[in-house]
């Protein structure tokens, strides 16, 4: 039951109300619960590994904890969209990786829009890419290798590359390439990393942009041929691999990439809070050693630099998807 108070006590307590300082009426200061990281793709993948690796650290930092929360499928829409939809309070965000620039060319009917619905936070890692090739494959260095393929292209006998599917990061790294390099390829996708590294292994393909995670290895034992890697600079992994850039494909690169992301309208002091964290979390050498395992390299970037990033690659891979019919069928 609801008690009303007399008219002139009412316009008393009103007017009392009105007169407190403002530090009585404010609210209690962020955080002051655990945090949701929702993370765009299932455990054990690349940026669910990085999240739980840097959350604890973060957590720290913040003074509360970060629970990651995995909402994988559709192209990392789904766990877009639930913090597209969330409260902008800084009690949810979102964890996600390359497919962030993809999603909103390859999705159809989106209930929100990309560019609008976040406000970015970090970069938290770079991947390079390694373009590797079968040993079958008559050529000893990236020179060789463009000079097999345009011969093959126009011979009507086309290299096949296989990728982790329409639409992944290996699949827009090797558009990108043979729009640059000028020949053509035939393109096999498979569901995933690991299978189209497999059909390369098989010879059933002949070349394919992999991650330092799956390659390396395979690279540095002579299992695969490793021609050139899709950073601006060497990587410490191969370091007598070259870039593209190196073999005259001037202003080539293609990294897959993680960050976060907060709903847009996200206060700019509580994006400023998770930036510090996170980027503090990076700096951190067990950190550093255990991305440089798994093949990745530590960002940390500010959020309007990450905004600009993000934007950029939006544009690219819009480009793309446009100039080689790409879909997800």
């Amino acid at each position: 039951m609801t008690t009303l108070m007399p008219r002139r006590r009412a316009l008393l307590a009103a007017a009392g109300a009105a007169a407190l300082p403002l530090p009585a009426l404010a609210q209690a200061p962020w955080p002051n619960r655990p945090i949701r990281a929702i993370i765009s793709f299932p455990p054990g993948g690349a940026i669910d590994t990085v999240t739980r690796l840097i959350g604890p650290i973060m957590a720290e930092q913040l003074g509360q904890p970060i629970v990651g929360e995995n909402r994988p499928g559709a192209t990392g829409t789904i766990a877009a969209a639930a913090v597209a939809q969330a409260q902008p309070d800084g009690y949810t965000f979102l964890f996600d990786a390359s497919s962030h620039a993809a999603a909103p060319h390859l999705v159809r009917n989106l209930s929100f829009n990309y560019e609008t619905a976040f406000a970015p936070v970090t970069q938290l890692t770079t991947v390079p890419l390694i373009l590797v090739a079968h040993p079958s494959v008559p050529a000893n260095n990236i020179q060789e290798f463009l000079a097999l393929g345009r011969a093959r292209a126009q011979a009507g006998n086309p290299l096949v590359y296989a990728s982790s599917g329409n639409g992944s990061a290996a699949h827009y790294s090797a558009v990108l390439f043979l729009q640059q390099a000028g020949f053509e390829a035939t393109h096999v996708p498979f569901r995933g990393g690991g299978p189209a590294v497999q059909a390369l292994l098989a010879g059933t393909t002949q070349f394919h942009f992999g991650t330092t995670a799956s390659s390396t290895a395979l690279a540095q034992d002579g299992r695969l041929k490793a021609f050139a890697v899709t950073t601006k600079e060497r990587i410490p992994q191969l370091p007598n691999v070259p870039t593209l850039q190196e073999a005259g494909l001037t202003g080539y690169e293609w990294i897959e990439w993680g960050g976060i992301f907060a709903p847009a309208a996200t206060p700019a002091p509580i994006v400023e809070r998770m930036n510090a964290a996170a980027r503090h979390a990076l700096g951190q050498q067990t950190v550093k050693d255990r991305l440089a395992q798994i093949g990745m390299l530590p960002v940390g970037s500010s959020p309007s630099v990450f905004a600009a990033y993000v934007r950029e690659q939006q544009a690219l891979v819009g480009r793309l998807t446009r100039e080689a019919n790409i879909t997800l069928d």
